[in-house]
């Protein structure tokens, strides 16, 4: 009981202002984010109209590709104009790129649409959005840092990411009352609305935090394409993001492929839910998750969250079947939330003292590359195992990640065997949890 009341204290004193106003922001923005990801692939799909291997082309291998490619660019921008005013522009492009995707299917946009052509004009849109996504994360993530404590930034840590799963959990569970009262484009308008509202709570309520008298001065954009161009050049830190990348070619067919297999061969008509079960299983899961990890090497962390995430796909394999996809996406998410933390960790761990903040940018590498990936290969499975040949046994479709998953793994394995440092002690906490952030 002291122990929990301790942690009480904790949150309680240990945080200031600006502390909550951020991380509350952050949570309705992964709230829009996550509702409109969780209908994304099949609005452009079925309502625009271009059919699935377009549409996951374009929500993964274009939009999210886009949006986790840029931060470390964007920390740029954020660096030399501060958190506020990257927050205020982060959520004015979101609002407006939200609004121009929801028009797409709505009447009101028709003579964009039609002036540019549905393809050309959902690109114009979700590149809009893209750039917008790109500022949140260095400014959240920058505020986490400068309003915490030595002392209290694990905990601050530990509670920016069960905010962002909370987020990605209420978003899709939001998202079927939206769709089904008003319509599919209307769960992109609500997202853009929730983002407008976002900037004006910071506007009002957000404040500039003070950058650290020891802090150097803002690098130009000549520097960070300088310090990228030598990260390039370590092949043991490419290898292993190009490995890990694999990971997320995996999860991100949870917003691409499932949501498809859930709406027309498990026939669920709230198939958002479905989305919901990784997000929901990682909050309940992360101190027994995080506990376990911590017991592991990095790289043997991460190696053991890849053989669940993959085993989870070869688990949805075998039959079609509701509950048997629920417990496979709940034994994805365990071993997505083994892996997490200590991936950080490993990168860290990793970078030349003098460049971790470079290395901590190309940590969003492997998702970025797993979502583009992901979009080109998730409309192909489900044009041949739900809409084509394949589908007499749609399940199946779900064999080929299982393998992509194993083909990981035994990368990751080698790559310990062959190119891995030393392994690093445990440390003595942890603040890790899933999730994309």
């Amino acid at each position: 009981m002291s122990r929990l009341s301790e942690f009480i204290t904790s949150v309680r004193t240990g945080f200031g202002r600006n502390f909550w106003v951020a991380n509350t922001l952050e949570l309705f923005e992964r709230f829009a984010y996550y509702s409109s990801k969780a209908v994304l692939a099949v609005y452009i799909a079925e309502t625009v109209g271009l059919g699935p291997e377009r549409a996951t082309v374009l929500a993964g291998s274009v939009f999210n590709f886009l949006l986790y490619l840029l931060p470390p660019l964007a920390g740029t921008i954020v660096d030399r104009y501060g958190f506020k005013k990257s927050l205020l522009a982060c959520f004015s492009i979101f609002c407006v790129g939200y609004l121009l995707i929801g028009l797409a299917g709505l009447p009101a946009g028709k003579p964009l649409v039609d002036a540019l052509g549905a393809q050309n004009y959902l690109i114009v849109a979700l590149v809009i959005t893209a750039i917008g996504g790109s500022l949140i994360k260095p400014s959240i993530v920058g505020t986490v840092a400068r309003t915490t404590s030595e002392k209290s930034r694990s905990l601050g840590y530990s509670i920016y990411y069960t905010l962002v799963n909370l987020g990605g959990a209420i978003g899709p569970s939001l998202a079927p009352v939206v769709r089904t009262h008003f319509g599919i484009a209307y769960v992109l308008v609500v997202a853009s609305l929730t983002t407008f509202l976002l900037a004006i709570g910071t506007l009002l309520l957000f404040k500039e935090p003070p950058r650290p008298a020891d802090a150097p001065p803002p690098k130009s954009m000549a520097k960070v394409l300088g310090d990228m161009l030598l990260v390039f050049s370590n092949v043991r830190f490419m290898v292993f993001l190009v490995i890990f990348s694999g990971f997320w070619v995996m999860f991100w067919q949870i917003f691409y492929s499932l949501p498809f297999y859930a709406k027309d061969v498990l026939h669920l008509e709230k198939f958002e839910l479905i989305e919901t079960v990784d997000a929901y299983t990682i909050i309940l899961i992360t101190v027994p998750a995080a506990a376990l990890a911590r017991k592991l090497s990095p790289l043997a962390a991460m190696t053991l969250g890849f053989a669940l995430a993959s085993a989870a796909w070869l688990v949805m394999g075998t039959t079609a079947s509701l509950s048997i996809t629920v417990a496979a996406i709940c034994l994805f998410a365990l071993g997505e939330a083994i892996q997490a933390p200590r991936y950080y960790e490993y990168v860290a761990d990793l970078a030349p003292k003098d460049q971790v903040g470079t290395y901590m940018g190309f940590a969003f590498l492997p998702i970025a590359i797993g979502t583009f990936f992901a979009g080109l290969l998730s409309g192909r499975l489900v044009g041949h195992y739900i809409h084509g040949p394949g589908r007499a046994a749609p399940q199946r479709m779900w064999y080929v990640l299982g393998v992509i998953g194993v083909v990981t793994t035994v990368l990751m394995v080698l790559y310990d065997r062959v190119l891995g440092r030393a392994r690093v002690a445990p440390p003595a906490a942890s603040s890790g949890a899933g999730g994309t952030g």
